[in-house]
């Protein structure tokens, strides 16, 4: 685990805590409100066989992170991303993110950075589309957000009496992040501006994913020129968590389609 000072201006500076995983091509994973924890394992997944390098950054204000009284916006957040990026001097990155995750590389993408050469959104927020809101987790138990979030809870369900007073202070300070950052988890903005994406994208999707439905990701999809679909089969809102091995494989698949399919030099 590293910290990495970031500038986007003299008056914005913020120290972002990333953990990296494995070698290889440079993967950008974007954790959702679950908290940087939630990445773990499917990043340890993605960075065996040396295929990888992973970098798992910490949203400022999740997982015991200070966030800066100016960082305040999604798009805020990207830029910060971006800036990580360039300052680590990677190229040919694919950013990959999850639920408010997803959000944050859409907003990367319209950054149009020369440095990423791909997108993979899972089970993303961020966009309104009629009829199919997504669910207000703020007003939900966690048993009622972890039925709405897998095709089949049981195995995922977390007994908030067993819980530390230290697990149930970091919870509570992911929910406050992701309330500054989310709000209603809309940008009103967003689907219009999502025509301006012109990198390859693949846009993954439980099929059982109560918290933003599979409609919701075909409206996603659909805003996005160079977009790809693509349903996962018995999967919710968390699909690293819940299917990681098809969700790798459908990973992997899209990244090798695209180097076979990219020039090469000479």
């Amino acid at each position: 685990m590293t910290t990495h000072s970031i500038s986007l201006a003299a008056d914005k500076q913020v120290d972002l805590t990333v953990t990296e995983y494995g070698s290889g091509s440079p993967i950008l994973l974007l954790h959702g409100g679950a908290g940087p924890q939630s990445m773990t394992g499917f990043a340890q997944r993605l960075a065996t066989e040396d295929r990888a390098h992973v970098y798992v950054p910490n949203h400022p204000g999740f997982g015991g992170t200070t966030r800066p009284d100016w960082l305040t916006s999604i798009g805020a957040l990207a830029q910060t991303y971006v800036a990580l990026i360039e300052q680590l001097d990677l190229h040919d990155v694919t950013v990959i993110g999850n639920s408010i995750g997803g959000w944050i590389a859409a907003e990367i993408a319209l950054c149009a950075s020369d440095r990423i050469s791909s997108f993979i959104i899972m089970d993303a927020v961020g966009i309104a589309v009629e009829g199919q809101s997504v669910a207000d987790i703020f007003q939900l138990t966690m048993d009622e957000i972890s039925k709405l979030s897998y095709y089949d809870p049981a195995p995922f369900r977390i007994d908030p009496a067993a819980m530390t007073d230290i697990q149930k202070a970091g919870m509570a300070a992911n929910r406050q992040a992701l309330a500054v950052y989310g709000g209603k988890m809309v940008d009103l903005t967003l689907r219009d501006r999502l025509g301006g994406i012109n990198t390859p994208t693949l846009i993954l999707w439980g099929d059982s994913d109560r918290i933003a439905t599979a409609d919701y990701g075909r409206a996603f999809a659909a805003a996005i020129p160079t977009a790809t679909f693509q349903l996962l089969a018995n999967t919710g809102h968390l699909p690293h968590i819940e299917t990681p091995d098809q969700t790798l494989a459908a990973v992997w698949d899209f990244i090798d389609t695209l180097n076979i399919r990219r020039p090469t030099n000479g």
